[in-house]
């Protein structure tokens, strides 16, 4: 029998990041702080135009299979799976590429991850928010990685090694599970389900991505009422909402609304996708590109507004093996896999992968453990963007232009 990879991935609070920085200046601006260096920029842009396609081509294949509310962080997934993919050779490798997008040979694409990743890591340090990113690498006791795999893992994503006794599975499981929920505060437990670590794992991958920021202009909790929000043309609940006006990007086209809320430094934003017609939510989601997001990203502009968002909280689990396999690649779930990268054997496949969201908006900002106005032009009554029916909502990196966080926001009372 073949020995297995099993690969996790979550929203994690205080988890150590991938480089330490020194606290910024007073004077320093986050945005020119967090450029990528000039060599090695267009390689991480590329990396992160790979990460935002496989973001919506993984929407799209688990949107109908997800009920309800849904939020996951795409970049999270890619990030584990790069350091998969760092040990996958032959067939496996290529498969893994496509569905990924990961575009560049292995020698450039895992710097430009470590790019993308430092860069976040020195926006965080600014303390306009909280954005921590780590990996970890856990292996059997007895199991012999490569040297070069591991040195990769930890130089490009900080990925360090912990041996388990995976002989004892349910005591492996509890240590990372225990990791995890230390991690998260208690938001997310028992990650790695029972039955899922056997006597035949042999490494156990682990990616988290933790955030919570502040408003540029944060709402007003005493201006907070019950509003009514549209589930759908017939159903309506009552849910505590958030309002404010002022000067907000707003823009849009045809179908849709599009609000960009910026978090206090200015470098990351929430992004609201908001259909024009109540039941407007799935053709809507038929239409989300990558061009067709840049499009209605790039049509806002900054206008007097009012501005009407629901409070929400959503937490989600998707379990990857099955939608990335029918993705395009089971190879890597199969007998016939190759992972000989990692140690130097044909021997390894993914026995599966799963990954927890948690996002909470609120009247102080974000905690992610994850519109165009109507009728804008010159008129004496402020355009409202009034999220009170189903819409979507992104995480946006402005500065290295990632999908951090996606997700579908159905019912904010659920």
């Amino acid at each position: 029998m073949r020995t297995i990879i099993w690969l996790t991935t979550a929203l994690l609070p205080l988890a150590t990041g991938i480089a330490c920085n020194q606290a910024p200046t007073a004077t320093e601006d986050p945005i020119e702080a967090r450029q990528i260096p000039e060599s090695v920029r267009a390689d991480a842009f590329s990396a992160a135009e790979g990460n935002n396609r496989f973001a919506l081509d993984l929407f799209q294949a688990i949107r109908e299979k997800e009920d309800g509310n849904l939020f996951v962080s795409p970049f999270s997934i890619s990030t584990a799976f790069a350091m998969v993919y760092a040990g996958a050779r032959g067939e496996t490798q290529a498969q893994m590429a496509d569905v990924f997008h990961f575009t560049m040979d292995q020698e450039r694409m895992h710097p430009a991850f470590g790019a993308l990743l430092r860069s976040l890591d020195t926006g965080a340090s600014f303390d306009g928010y909280r954005l921590n990113i780590a990996n970890r690498l856990w292996g059997d006791d007895g199991f012999a990685l490569l040297p070069a795999y591991v040195d990769l893992t930890r130089e490009h994503y900080g990925a360090d090694l912990r041996q388990l006794d995976f002989g004892q599975p349910e005591a492996a499981r509890g240590t990372i599970n225990d990791w995890v929920a230390e991690k998260t505060e208690g938001k997310i437990e028992n990650l790695i389900p029972p039955g899922m670590i056997n006597a035949y794992t042999k490494l156990v991958l682990t990616n988290a991505i933790y955030f919570k920021g502040r408003w540029l202009s944060r709402f007003d909790s005493d201006l907070t009422q019950d509003r009514p929000f549209r589930l759908d043309a017939t159903n309506t609940v009552s849910v505590p909402t958030m309002t404010q006006d002022g000067k907000f990007l707003l823009g849009g086209a045809d179908g849709v609304q599009v609000l960009d809320l910026p978090y206090e430094t200015e470098d990351l934003s929430m992004i609201f996708l908001l259909p024009t017609a109540v039941d407007g939510l799935g053709a809507l989601e038929d239409r989300l590109t990558l061009e067709n997001l840049r499009d209605w990203m790039d049509s806002v502009h900054e206008t007097e507004a009012d501005l009407f968002i629901p409070r929400f909280q959503v937490e989600s689990k998707v379990t990857l093996k099955s939608v990335l396999a029918d993705m395009g690649m089971p190879l890597a779930f199969s007998e016939s896999a190759d992972f000989s990268g990692i140690d130097g054997k044909r021997d390894l496949l993914i026995q599966d992968a799963v990954h927890k969201g948690y996002v909470l908006v609120n009247e102080e900002g974000t905690e992610a453990a994850a519109a165009t106005a109507v009728g804008v032009g010159t008129t004496s009554v402020p355009p409202a963007f009034r999220a009170d029916h189903p819409f979507l909502i992104l995480i946006w990196d402005r500065v290295t232009e990632s999908i951090l966080f996606l997700g579908r926001v159905a019912d904010p009372s659920a």
